[in-house]
């Protein structure tokens, strides 16, 4: 399965702007076979979260939402976006979903780890664990940006059962060691492939890495962008999670009621 990763650059708070650019990632990049676009996290309000708290019509949402459907579904393939929430409790959550090729919605997700004091005064954190959904016959998971620096969200995701992780992220320069060191030790030690979309250049005074990457569950980069805005793209064996597993089984030989005893 091909897969595509949207490396660019939002501008805050334009939303005709960022759909403009998803979509036409979306066609060029179903028009290459894949099956899926992952976009950076709030791609589509651009990210600066006291800025989209502050400026962002919540009423919009719904129809946002419909937005990214429409894209999904007249460019024929797979989509990950990244938007904010509002729960049932007033709380604003940063949200990610997985759109299949007709617009249908088959996962969400909301952020549990909240990066810096923006994020932790704009949003509030999610509780749900990953959920794994089948996606072109692969479990597929979510989890986003600072969430894939925790070991315990990623084997949450494997153990459930996920072998592809699509995360989308807004990574800010000089964190070079998160896609090029800790991304693939995320994806050795839980043997899952990881997808991590990454926006570049400056938004709102922040400077993004770039840096996209994709993992394989032995660990090896199946690709990686530069500081550049780019569509990357990388081929996922389905079975190549199962045979990593079947090698060196870490998941099967976990203890985790010794864990417990230890405190973790």
């Amino acid at each position: 399965m091909l897969l595509a990763l949207l490396q660019e650059n939002s501008v805050v708070l334009d939303v005709e702007a960022n759909c403009r650019v998803i979509d036409a990632a979306a066609r060029t990049a179903a028009a290459r076979g894949a099956a899926v676009l992952v976009t950076p996290e709030l791609f589509p309000v651009g990210y600066a979260p006291r800025r989209v708290r502050s400026g962002l019509d919540p009423s919009l949402l719904p129809e946002l939402q419909e937005r990214m459907a429409g894209i999904a579904r007249s460019n024929g393939i797979g989509l990950v976006y990244s938007l904010p929430r509002v729960t049932g409790q007033g709380d604003w959550q940063i949200s990610a979903t997985l759109l299949d090729a007709s617009g249908a919605t088959l996962l969400s997700y909301g952020k549990v780890h909240l990066f810096g004091d923006d994020e932790r005064a704009a949003f509030s954190p999610a509780r749900e664990a990953p959920a794994v959904v089948d996606f072109n016959g692969i479990p597929t998971s979510l989890v986003i940006c600072y969430d894939v620096e925790f070991p315990e969200s990623v084997r949450a995701a494997a153990v459930a059962g996920a072998e592809l992780l699509l995360v989308p992220t807004a990574l800010a320069h000089g964190f070079d060691d998160v896609p090029q060191v800790l991304l693939r030790a995320r994806a050795l030690e839980s043997q899952v492939t990881i997808a991590y979309a990454n926006h570049s250049g400056e938004e709102d005074g922040c400077r993004f890495l770039g840096g996209s990457v994709v993992a394989g569950p032995d660990g090896g980069l199946l690709a990686g962008a530069g500081g550049e805005p780019q569509l990357l793209y990388a081929e996922v064996d389905p079975g190549a999670a199962a045979r990593e597993r079947q090698n060196v089984p870490y998941l099967a030989e976990r203890r985790p009621d010794l864990y417990r005893l230890w405190g973790l």
